[in-house]
């Protein structure tokens, strides 16, 4: 955070919201597109999901300890259904939040579930805390930091509706690529000796890492 507020005060540097941010090149054709459009909008979903770290550092807190395909799924469809909610009604009731503050909450959702996976709840309340209903609760967060990104481009009513459909479909197609990535590498992990001995580090890093993205979004709040 420090270093983001040197950076704007030495040199102008202000931090964007860009947890969710769209290149320049998928921006103009979103703003640019009229009608409907399966493959290109199910590609820039599917691109969204492979290339959004806020999602994937979540959704890597969520399946740390998961280890039953079925829990995994659960798990993952609850996401999901928080993400199509909030995605589709943000943008066609033109709910926006401000960036910067949703993408401090998505953030701290990676935060959360790394203390989560720490057991931090269970020792300081004496309680744990519903995992399924805070994946869910998140989810729809992950999908109003999109849909708030996606009203500042103002896309054509033309086709939107059935534009925003295919997005999702390209969003849950790139959420289980990039989960299958993920399962290989940490069952990989998970036959090794040393998983129990860094599981508890590496959600250590985990959180500091969510700590790192609300400071810099909490910076760019302040400073833009």
């Amino acid at each position: 955070m420090g270093v983001a507020i040197v950076l704007a005060a030495n040199f102008g540097i202000i931090p964007e919201a860009i947890a969710h941010g769209v290149t320049s090149g998928d921006k103009g054709y979103i703003q640019e597109s009229t009608g409907v459009l399966p493959i290109p909008f199910i590609y820039l979903g599917a691109k969204h999901m492979m290339t959004g770290y806020d999602h994937l550092l979540f959704l890597l807190g969520v399946i740390f300890y998961l280890y039953r395909r079925k829990d995994v799924t659960t798990y993952v469809t609850l996401f999901a259904i928080g993400h199509v909610i909030t995605l589709l009604s943000g943008v066609l009731f033109k709910i926006g939040i401000n960036a910067y503050i949703i993408d401090t909450i998505i953030g701290f959702s990676i935060v959360y579930k790394a203390l989560d996976n720490m057991g931090a709840f269970k020792r300081w309340f004496g309680f744990q805390p519903n995992p399924k209903m805070a994946t869910l609760i998140f989810g729809l967060f992950h999908g109003f930091g999109l849909a708030t990104k996606i009203l500042e481009y103002e896309l054509s009513p033309d086709g939107l509706f059935f534009n925003l459909i295919f997005f999702n479909i390209g969003v849950e197609i790139g959420q289980v690529l990039a989960l299958g990535v993920i399962l290989i590498a940490i069952t990989y992990w998970r036959k090794s000796k040393s998983f129990m001995r860094h599981a508890y580090a590496a959600n250590v890093f985990l959180m500091m890492l969510g700590f790192l993205l609300m400071g810099y979004q909490i910076t760019g709040y302040f400073v833009s």
